[in-house]
């Protein structure tokens, strides 16, 4: 019996910008897959390509000055990356969703927030007026937006942050997507309210059997709510592993020092440590890793040609792009 194909699988993935006349890439040869009922977090700091891969999955990257050059995007199995823009159209929204990074930008501030949600069954469900009011004021609830139905006709300027953000999550959920893409859907919000928007997209995604993928740069987020987890360094995955193994045995030097800056209760402030430099810009090329210039452990082979993304020893599960680690992976597990 043959199993069932993943909600989202995603290979060799390159998608690139017009920058001065030359196209660039901004993320290269990206590939990953996520499961039903299945979280993927991406994590990596701020230019390192997170946002732009869930554009590319999205197909929401601007004509005018970008391009997924090539790869496959498959929902279910079928090729996204062939459909015209019409069928996109009735896909975005409906059986895949996203959850935008700033909810004040993203909602229409001249539209109350229940007609935004509305809107969207009226277009993908052919929902009645009536029955799309009752179902938004059913998500709404579900959210747990107080007194839904006195909300429904407010606009998002009457909502805080962490409301805007649930109201977010409804559009979202509205027709209940095969897979859903957050992007840094806690960042703007206090610790409170962070943890409830957590456990509630944690239970949405249990209930309806969803595949997530969670973008942020929050490393203890990611250990809440993540099954596994993709670390993205200059436009590639540099280290992808079950979230147990990434925490317990990170082997890229990148994830070392992503895990070395999170502040931690158990570990003295004196062991908290910055990573120094910057990510380096997209036009910036190199024939090898594009950390090389912030890592403690670079040699002059990093510098010449980019490592395979290869499995860590002991767990082909778990992959990591590192010249000089992978060489002692292996030593340790002939040792």
């Amino acid at each position: 019996m043959t199993s069932a194909p993943p909600v989202l699988a995603v290979e060799n993935l390159s998608t690139e910008f017009r920058v001065q006349g030359r196209w660039l890439p901004a993320i290269r040869d990206l590939s990953f897959t996520v499961g039903r009922n299945e979280t993927l977090a991406i994590v990596g700091e701020s230019g390192c390509g997170k946002s732009i891969t869930s554009l590319s999955v999205m197909r929401l990257i601007p004509s005018a000055q970008g391009r997924v050059a090539r790869g496959s995007i498959r929902l279910d199995g079928e090729e996204l990356l062939t459909r015209p823009e019409a069928e996109m159209e009735k896909i975005r929204g409906n059986r895949m969703a996203m959850i935008f990074q700033e909810p004040m930008t993203s909602l229409n501030p001249v539209m109350t927030v229940g007609s935004q949600i509305a809107e969207s069954l009226r277009y993908h469900r052919q929902a009645s007026r009536a029955d799309a009011r009752k179902r938004a004021l059913e998500l709404l609830d579900w959210v747990r937006i107080p007194a839904a139905a006195s909300r429904y006709d407010d606009y998002p300027h009457q909502f805080s942050g962490g409301m805007r953000q649930r109201v977010m999550i409804a559009m979202a959920l509205a027709c209940e997507p095969q897979l859903l893409l957050a992007d840094e859907p806690t960042t703007a919000l206090d610790v409170t309210i962070q943890v409830q928007i957590l456990a509630l997209l944690a239970d949405l995604k249990a209930n309806r059997q969803m595949g997530m993928v969670f973008i942020t740069h929050n490393l203890g987020v990611v250990a809440s709510i993540a099954d596994r987890v993709a670390v993205m360094y200059g436009g590639r995955i540099i280290e992808q592993a079950d979230v147990k193994s990434l925490f317990s045995r990170p082997t890229h030097p990148y994830t070392e020092a992503l895990l070395r800056s999170m502040p931690r209760v158990d570990r003295p402030r004196a062991d908290l440590r910055p990573i120094p430099g910057q990510v380096p810009p997209i036009t910036m090329e190199t024939p090898g890793c594009r950390y090389v210039d912030r890592c403690p452990l670079a040699e002059s082979r990093c510098r010449q040609a980019m490592p395979p993304l290869a499995p860590v020893a002991g767990d082909p599960s778990h992959l990591a792009r590192c010249w000089v680690r992978a060489e002692t992976t292996c030593m340790e597990a002939t040792a």
